[in-house]
C-alpha cells in the first residue's frame, strides 16, 4: 500500500467515520509510533474531543510530534483540524437530559404513555437479544466466569447499576467478587490477579476508565468477558469472550431491561456452574 501523505485541504476526512476509512487505509504502511496513535484513535474515540494533545500522546505512549504527524498523514493540516472532526461530532452527538426531557413536556404526553412507551422498548430490546445473542459465546463466558478465583466487575456511569446488581448477586452466591468503582469512575487495577477474571460492561459512549481497567487486565493475563453494544467496541480487543446486547432508546433515555436480564442469565449460570 502506498503511503500516501495528505495537505488537510479539500481532501481531509470531514467526520469520525471518515477518519476510521482513512485509518484503515493507511494502517499497514505507517510507521510503528504513528500505528500507535492509529490504534488508541481507534480505541478511543471518546476521549479525543476532550483532551490535548499530550494527553493523547502520552495515553498512545509517543511523542506529542509523533501524534501531529500522525494526523497530518491521515489527511489533516495539523492536530487542532484533526479534533476539530471529533467536537463537532461530541456537540452533535447525545443530547443532554434537558434536551431529552423536551420530547416528554409536551402537554399532551401523559406518564401512562411514557410507561407504554418505555415498556415496549424494553420488550423489544429482550427480543433483539434472544434474537442475536452468540449463545455459544455465553456458553463460554459462564464457564471462564465459573472458573475464576475472583470475578471482578468493572461498569461505570450508566452501567454502574448493572454492576451493584451482579456485586449483589453474586456475594448472596458467596462467590468472591470485586465491585470496581463508583459512578464517579474510580477504579482498582491493583487487585487484578492472575486466575481471577473481570466481567467489563460499557456501551457507546464507552467508558475510558472501563476501557483501561479492561487493558491492564489484559496485562495481568486475567481473562476478560465483554458486554458491550458493538463488535467493534474498544473492549471487544481485550476480551476473551465479547456478548453484544443492545437497548432501544425513547427520546434519547436508554434503560437497561436487556442488559439486566443477560446479567442475571450469566450470574445464574455462573452460579449453578460453580455448584457443579
Amino acid at each position: 500500500m502506498t503511503n500516501v501523505a495528505f495537505d488537510g485541504g479539500e481532501h481531509a476526512p470531514s467526520s469520525v467515520e471518515d477518519v476510521r476509512q482513512a485509518i484503515h487505509a493507511e494502517f499497514g504502511s505507517l510507521p510503528k509510533r504513528l500505528r500507535q496513535c492509529a490504534r488508541f484513535v481507534l480505541d478511543n474515540p471518546q476521549r479525543i474531543a476532550v483532551s490535548s494533545v499530550a494527553e493523547l500522546a502520552a495515553a498512545a505512549e509517543v511523542q506529542p510530534s509523533a501524534f501531529v504527524r500522525f494526523c497530518k498523514q491521515i489527511g489533516f493540516s495539523g492536530f487542532s483540524d484533526f479534533q476539530r472532526v471529533y467536537k463537532e461530532d461530541y456537540a452533535g452527538g447525545w443530547p443532554d437530559y434537558e434536551d431529552r426531557l423536551e420530547r416528554f413536556r409536551d402537554i399532551e404526553t401523559q406518564t401512562s404513555s411514557i410507561l407504554f412507551d418505555f415498556a415496549g422498548a424494553g420488550r423489544n430490546s429482550i427480543n433483539g437479544l434472544l434474537e442475536q445473542i452468540d449463545y455459544e459465546a455465553l456458553d463460554r463466558a459462564v464457564g471462564l466466569l465459573s472458573r475464576a478465583n475472583v470475578i471482578h466487575i468493572g461498569a461505570l456511569r450508566r452501567t454502574f447499576p448493572i454492576a451493584t446488581y451482579l456485586f449483589y448477586t453474586f456475594d448472596k452466591m458467596q462467590i468472591p467478587v470485586n465491585l470496581h468503582g463508583m459512578t464517579g469512575g474510580i477504579v482498582n487495577a491493583g487487585s487484578l490477579h492472575r486466575g481471577d477474571a473481570l466481567l467489563a460492561i460499557s456501551y457507546a459512549p464507552y467508558s475510558p476508565e472501563t476501557i483501561d481497567l479492561t487493558k491492564e487486565a489484559r496485562i495481568q493475563g486475567v481473562s476478560v468477558v465483554a458486554v458491550t453494544d458493538d463488535p467493534s467496541s474498544p473492549l471487544a480487543r481485550y476480551a476473551d469472550e465479547t456478548l453484544i446486547v443492545r437497548e432501544i432508546d425513547v427520546g434519547s433515555f436508554r434503560t437497561l431491561t436487556a442488559s439486566l436480564v443477560l446479567s442475571t442469565s450469566l450470574a445464574v449460570g455462573v452460579g449453578a456452574a460453580r455448584g457443579k
